[in-house]
C-alpha cells in the first residue's frame, strides 16, 4: 500500500501544529519520522489513522482519499501500535489481541476458529503466547506494548504505523520488536526516537522540526552531524561500523564544557 499526503495541515486550539506536510511511503518499504519533541510527529501519525482531523489538505490511500473510506474500512488497510493503550474494564490478552479482528467482522459476528488461529499466530509473533489468559492491566509496560503489536497483526493490514513503539522496552526487546517489524510484508510508518534504532531498520526517514518537514533521505545520507544539529541542538559523530551500520554518537554537555575551560 503507498500512502501520501498533499500539503497537510493540523490546528490545535490557536496553534498550527501541522504546517502543510508533503509526505510519501511506498509499497513494502519502512518508513521513519525522526525530530524533537514537539515537531508534530505523532499528529502527522494520528491524521494519518485517523484519530484527529487535519486541518486542510489531503492523505490518499494508494490514490484514493483517505476520507472517502469508512473508519471500518479504512481500519482494514492500517493497523496502529500507539504509545499509550488504556482499558477502562479488565480485558484478557486474548480479548485485546481479538480486538484486531474486528474490522474484518459485521456487527454481532461470532468470533469463528480462523479467528482465534489468527489470535494464538500473533500472540507467538511477539513471544507472548503463554499470556493469552492472562489480565492486560497486569503487565509490565513493555509486556503491554507487545500485546498491542500482536493486536495489530491480528489485524493483518496492508500498511502498520507505530508511534514511537520502542517506548517501555529494554534494549533486547527494542531490537527484537523492530526486527519482528521490518519482517512484516507490508508499508511501515513509524515515528522514532533513537536514531540508531532509525538507522538500522528504515528504508528512508523524514526529519520534522515546527510541524514542518526540512529534510528526507535514505539514513546514510540523511544523518549528518550537520542535521542532527539542526534538529536536536546537540553535537554527534557519524561511523560505521564493521557490518556497514550507521551509528551516532553524542558529544554531552559536561565534556564539551570541559573541553572549553
Amino acid at each position: 500500500m503507498k500512502i501520501t499526503t498533499q500539503q497537510l495541515r493540523a490546528v490545535l486550539g490557536n496553534t498550527e501544529i501541522l504546517r502543510g506536510i508533503d509526505f510519501e511511503a511506498n509499497d513494502r518499504e519502512f518508513v521513519g519520522i525522526i525530530g524533537p519533541n514537539g515537531s508534530g510527529k505523532s499528529t502527522l501519525l494520528r491524521c494519518l489513522y485517523r484519530v484527529l482531523n487535519p486541518s486542510g489538505g489531503a492523505i490518499y490511500l494508494d490514490g484514493k482519499e483517505l476520507s472517502s473510506y469508512r473508519v471500518k474500512e479504512s481500519a482494514q488497510k492500517i493497523a496502529v501500535v500507539a504509545q499509550h493503550n488504556y482499558y477502562n474494564f479488565e480485558f484478557s490478552v486474548r480479548d485485546v489481541v481479538m480486538m484486531g479482528r474486528a474490522p474484518h467482522k459485521r456487527a454481532l459476528d461470532r468470533d469463528t476458529a480462523e479467528d482465534y488461529q489468527i489470535m494464538r499466530q500473533s500472540l507467538k509473533a511477539v513471544g507472548m503466547q503463554d499470556f493469552e489468559e492472562r489480565s492486560f492491566s497486569t503487565l509490565s509496560g513493555g509486556e503491554q506494548q507487545r500485546i498491542i503489536l500482536a493486536r495489530a497483526l491480528a489485524q493483518q493490514t496492508p500498511c502498520l504505523i507505530l508511534d514511537e513503539p520502542t517506548n517501555h522496552l529494554d534494549i533486547k526487546y527494542q531490537l527484537w520488536l523492530m526486527d519482528i517489524v521490518k519482517k512484516l510484508d507490508c508499508t511501515i510508518i513509524s515515528a522514532v526516537h533513537d536514531l540508531n534504532i532509525a538507522a538500522m531498520y528504515c528504508d528512508r526517514l523524514y526529519a520534522m522540526k515546527h510541524g514542518e518537514i526540512i529534510a528526507q533521505g535514505r539514513p546514510r545520507e540523511l544523518l549528518t552531524k550537520e542535521l542532527i544539529k539542526e534538529l536536536y541542538e546537540v553535537d554527534a559523530e557519524i561511523m560505521t561500523d564493521q557490518e556497514g551500520i550507521l551509528r551516532i554518537f553524542y558529544h554531552s554537555y559536561h565534556k564539551r564544557e570541559e573541553r572549553s575551560e
